[in-house]
């Protein structure tokens, strides 16, 4: 396999784990520990301490001890480990509904995928990973320190860029048909707090039968962005639907549910673009107007926590630095390693 062949992120994904890798410790209870190895750092639980150059060679899946004999699993954490551990100023997109996005929204390689909300970029790695080198993600965001985060999080995990990234910080309305050009994308994938204000600026980027496709919180918000979806007329009768996640206990003969699980974590709507000029047709029963309230909502108003600046600051400047590490670990690297052989005979 030659150099451009090797798809963006397969670099790191194999070999000896080395300096600038993100590793998760995993101890007897299942409890996992994510770090970004450096020389000369130490890892500190309350379990003893492990040095970072005790990890830095050894192949994935081994076990290391602390300083106190505690075993642990040595693994580089899955895409879904990533969101979960990841520096982040702004909620996540759960890797469920992640996977239900990319599946349901249809997203394929060389795609052309225009993403609004970016947050803290965990939805834009998994949408990244299904267009493929040869397509094309346009992040909008309209925070510039979510967007600095964002990229910290997207570079660390590819370690460095993605050719088919381009991140940009203002409103979706403005940026979207600039970005794309008119009916240039074949999805729309809209995560903020009033999706229904972008309908026709999604409209007039969508080619026709595009995806158009909302992540939202509340019932409210998903009611409300429904009936403007069917008031537009542009797009064929919006689907909806939530998913849950319940692992299981497994141990022996006591094979059970688990106590907890991932319950509601947010609603998925879609809708395809209809041929320009035409209208979807006309539903039997519509609600009456003057339903809905205008007004302005705020994160607060959805129960979100917003993060202090402060905050978001300092996870900035963290994400940076991850992928700066991840960046000079693989440079020049094939496929992200070096033989042992190789090693010896240098």
């Amino acid at each position: 396999m030659t150099g451009h062949e090797i798809p963006t992120g397969a670099r790191g994904r194999r070999g000896p784990l080395k300096a600038g890798d993100r590793v998760q410790l995993t101890d007897a209870k299942g409890r996992p520990h994510t770090i970004v190895l450096e020389p000369g750092k130490v890892f500190h639980t309350h379990r003893g301490h492990l040095g970072h150059d005790e990890l830095i060679g050894v192949d994935e899946g081994s076990v290391v001890s602390t300083s106190n004999g505690t075993p642990l699993l040595a693994l580089r954490p899955l895409l879904s480990d990533m969101v979960m551990s990841m520096p982040r100023g702004a909620a996540v997109v759960y890797p469920k509904d992640a996977g239900q996005i990319v599946q349901m929204g249809d997203i394929f390689p060389g795609a052309t995928v225009v993403e609004a909300g970016v947050g803290s970029g965990a939805l834009t790695m998994s949408l990244l990973r299904a267009v493929g080198d040869r397509g094309r993600v346009v992040s909008i965001e309209r925070r510039e320190d979510f967007a600095t985060i964002a990229r910290g999080n997207v570079e660390s995990h590819f370690a460095g860029e993605h050719p088919a990234w381009t991140l940009e910080v203002g409103d979706f309305a403005d940026r979207a048909l600039a970005a794309v050009g008119p009916q240039g994308a074949d999805r729309v994938v809209l995560d903020m707090l009033a999706p229904w204000e972008n309908i026709e600026a999604a409209a007039d980027v969508l080619a026709p039968g595009g995806v158009f496709l909302a992540y939202v919180a509340t019932t409210t918000q998903l009611s409300r962005l429904a009936e403007a979806l069917r008031e537009h007329g542009g797009y064929t009768e919006p689907q909806a639907w939530e998913s849950m996640v319940r692992t299981w206990h497994l141990e022996g003969l006591a094979v059970r549910p688990d106590h907890r699980m991932i319950g509601h974590t947010g609603f998925l709507l879609t809708a395809r673009r209809m041929a320009p000029g035409v209208e979807a047709p006309a539903r039997h029963r519509r609600p009456a107007k003057g339903a809905y309230v205008e007004d302005e909502w705020t994160p607060e108003d959805l129960g979100e926590r917003r993060s202090s600046d402060k905050k978001v600051r300092k996870v900035g400047r963290d994400a940076a630095r991850h992928a700066e590490l991840a960046r000079e670990a693989h440079e020049g690297d094939e496929f992200g390693h070096v033989s042992r052989d190789e090693e010896g005979e240098g």
